[in-house]
């Protein structure tokens, strides 16, 4: 994969501002369209520029692409964080599932790019574990402060692994209320790793 960052624009605040500019007009068209038939050209089309112009500000597709996906997971977390709020872990999970699976958050995209990562591991690793490791502090944080480090990874890891999994279900086509019944049984978990003290 090409290296991360834009190219010839850096330097000055305009530069910085168009390509930002330019970022979350792909990432907008991410968001509602999805990973399929992404390409340069659709990028510039959605930017409203030319693909030399996407080309002046980043590195390449590839580049563009991790981009406005980074970006779209940094919106998911924030969001996240910010609804979790305060109680036990498991409500608190609970309130991340919507965010989770909401639109505006590219919750399509952001699964398919892990198929991306499974395709295609030496040129989308950013996409595989390096997106787990963005998730995980999230995640950390909404566990008991007084559980042990250990304790509070192996929780974080489970629920990942289990929100994920529920995540592709459902962009595959899963049964809904399969999906619904799964995130039920992960709280309920949650529930009982909470009061086992």
């Amino acid at each position: 994969m090409e290296s991360a960052g834009y190219r010839r624009s850096a330097g000055t605040s305009r530069g910085e501002a168009r390509r930002q500019e330019l970022l979350e007009a792909v990432v907008e068209d991410l968001a509602a369209n999805g990973l399929v038939d992404f390409s340069l050209r659709r990028a510039a089309r959605a930017a409203g520029a030319t693909h030399k112009v996407l080309l002046y500000h980043f590195a390449g597709v590839d580049d563009l692409l991790v981009q406005a996906v980074d970006r779209l997971r940094e919106r998911r977390i924030d969001t996240s964080l910010a609804v979790a709020g305060s109680g036990t872990l498991a409500s608190r999970v609970a309130a991340l599932w919507p965010v989770l699976t909401d639109p505006r958050f590219g919750h399509r995209v952001l699964e398919q790019s892990t198929g991306l990562a499974m395709y295609d591991p030496t040129r989308y690793a950013k996409f595989g574990r390096e997106a787990t490791d963005r998730y995980l502090p999230a995640l950390l944080s909404l566990c008991p402060p007084d559980w042990a480090a250990e304790r509070r990874a192996e929780v974080a890891e489970m629920v990942l692994a289990t929100l994920r999994g529920l995540l592709l279900d459902r962009v595959t086509g899963g049964d809904e209320e399969g999906i619904a019944a799964g995130l039920r049984a992960l709280l309920r978990a949650l529930e009982r790793e909470e009061q086992s003290g």
